[in-house]
């Protein structure tokens, strides 16, 4: 391999080496300050999480009863859940933390979150 050859070969492997570094620093900063808060529910319902400081994330619960909203800023969250506009169930002081998730589930009419089919 001649020199100039050698030279090209060294800057991309630095370049791609640098756009790795990039990229993957990018994706642990993410996750870094994040959990999920996640469970299962009344296929249908809504699910609220509202931080002390009013920030709030939504998800609709699947038609498998189950519901996952990430990424949640970590802290002490209030989850609710609510059906047709009203409120059903609400858990108070969830702590979700760094790469975590916090497992809330709401309890289902006769034990049955999924939709029949």
């Amino acid at each position: 391999m001649n020199h100039a050859v050698a030279r090209r070969f060294s800057v991309r492997v630095l370049l791609t080496a640098t756009l790795l570094a990039v990229v993957l620093g990018a994706s642990v900063k993410a996750q870094g300050t994040a959990g999920s808060v996640f469970g299962h529910g009344p296929a249908g319902g809504e699910v609220t999480v509202t931080s002390s400081t009013g920030a709030q994330r939504h998800a609709t619960i699947s038609s498998s009863g189950r519901y996952t909203i990430s990424p949640v800023p970590t802290g002490v969250w209030t989850v609710a859940l609510s059906t047709g506009g009203q409120a059903v169930d609400t858990r108070k002081n969830i702590p979700v933390t760094v790469g975590r998730g916090a497992q809330i589930d709401f309890a289902c009419p006769n034990d049955q979150c999924a939709q029949a089919k």
